[in-house]
């Protein structure tokens, strides 16, 4: 699955680069940044988080495919990301991702394979008075979960649900405009299912919340910041949510590169992990 993966990404990156050279105006028909980036789950929305917007910026009656390379750099800790998505009719987004994460300092590494697919309920992002709401579903699964399994994780896969909200308000800031995101997340997983699912502190599901704010200081440039709540499953080690600062920059409808510096907190017992992360997305 990976070199497959690998492989047709490669391909959606090329062709996406050959599409932005040559006419940089064929995309969906919705505006640049409308379908934000790639979470590091495959869905789109922020770096962190989905969010209620689906990927590309197709609308109805149309098809757009993203892929996404995206690196984190932290102290004890490397995470590799490959994805694709779609998104058809500007209704359904279903995504594939594979993470890589290199224990650095304790050794080997630990590879998940995340499917996801996200239902767009009802409204839009700009105009709706409510914004765009969305549900999505993500189906985990560790390659080889002898790790987790040895620190008290009941699971080696599992499915988090989630309900999330996009809306873009205008002028909300020295003529600039703020975009705001809700995510409710019922999940088991722990440290996002790269360490198992389920534990011996607590074995049923959480309910948890994430959000995002972003301020357009131009039509394609925002800044802004990102939390993530995590369940605490693991009685080995502590769990903390996560934070990141970040900037996207959307060059046209087909590539954008987001970076962050992260604030992920303790992660198997190694504290104070942050560090950098860096995202190129590409779309037709």
């Amino acid at each position: 699955m990976t070199i497959r993966l690998s492989s047709l990404m490669m391909l959606t990156l090329a062709l996406g680069l050959l599409l932005a050279v040559v006419n940089p105006t064929f995309a969906g028909s919705r505006l640049p940044a409308t379908g934000g980036v790639s979470a590091v789950e495959g869905a789109a929305g922020g770096g962190l988080s989905p969010w209620g917007v689906l990927t590309g910026t197709a609308s109805e009656g149309e098809w757009a495919v993203t892929a996404t390379r995206t690196a984190a750099r932290l102290d004890d800790y490397r995470l590799d990301v490959s994805g694709i998505a779609s998104n058809w009719n500007d209704r359904l987004e279903v995504s594939f991702s594979r993470q890589r994460l290199g224990l650095d300092t304790l050794g080997g590494k630990l590879e998940q394979d995340i499917l996801g697919a996200k239902l767009k309920l009802l409204g839009d992002l700009l105009y709706h008075p409510w914004g765009i709401w969305s549900l999505g579903v993500q189906h985990k699964a560790l390659d080889d979960g002898r790790l987790p399994l040895a620190v008290g994780a009941r699971s080696t896969s599992g499915n988090d649900v989630y309900l999330a909200g996009s809306k873009l308000f205008f002028d909300v800031l020295a003529g600039r405009n703020l975009l705001a995101n809700l995510t409710l997340r019922s999940t088991k997983a722990n440290q996002g299912g790269l360490l198992g699912f389920g534990g011996d502190r607590r074995a049923s599901r959480s309910l948890v919340v994430e959000s995002s704010l972003g301020l357009f200081l131009s039509p394609r440039w925002v800044v802004g910041v990102e939390y993530r709540q995590k369940p605490d499953n693991l009685g080995f080690a502590a769990e903390d949510d996560w934070q990141s600062l970040y900037s996207a920059y959307f060059f046209n409808k087909h590539v954008s590169l987001t970076g962050a510096w992260l604030d992920l907190g303790s992660i198997a017992g190694l504290d104070d992990q942050g560090g950098g992360y860096l995202s190129l997305q590409i779309a037709f």
